[in-house]
């Protein structure tokens, strides 16, 4: 297999940009001992506008502040990379299909108590078996959804 096609813009980049969520979500558990999944803001945001009790739940509620910060810096930070030079990134699907995308994606995540950043990044690193077992259906899920995609005209 040859890496360019893997890699079309290069490895380092990908690489820089791993390095950089390893280390800011480590940062933010060793620092504040806070598990930086993105999942966990879908219902910290709900909190705001629901009363039903599951958005209700003091681990929710109480997690809303941080979480906004956390979702803020992520937002900010695109921006600070497209400021500096960094050119913005297409992946030429309708807007439609990444809503969509996005909601199946939500479901799943509510599904399984967790995301890929949650279960894949901080659970793995922290050695959880479910997240471990989490990540390995992810992946088998995107790289079946993928190649059915592409089998049936898709980019």
């Amino acid at each position: 297999m040859d890496l360019n096609e893997v890699f079309p813009s290069g490895y380092l980049h990908y690489l820089a940009g791993g390095l950089l969520i390893g280390g800011g979500t480590a940062l933010l558990f060793i620092g504040a001992g806070l598990i930086g999944g993105m999942s966990g803001i879908y219902s910290s945001v709900w909190s705001w506008f629901s009363r039903a009790p599951h958005f209700q739940q003091e681990r929710i509620r109480g997690s809303r502040d941080w979480r906004l910060v956390y979702s803020i810096g992520l937002i900010l930070g695109a921006f600070l990379w497209l400021i500096t030079g960094g050119t913005a990134w297409s992946t030429g699907i309708g807007a439609w299909q990444l809503l969509l995308g996005g909601f199946v994606a939500g479901f799943g995540a509510r599904l399984s108590n967790g995301c890929t950043s949650g279960h894949g990044i901080c659970g793995v690193a922290a050695l959880q078996p479910p997240s471990l077992l989490a990540v390995i259906i992810f992946m088998a899920t995107a790289i079946a959804t993928a190649n059915i995609m592409r089998a049936m005209g898709g980019a």
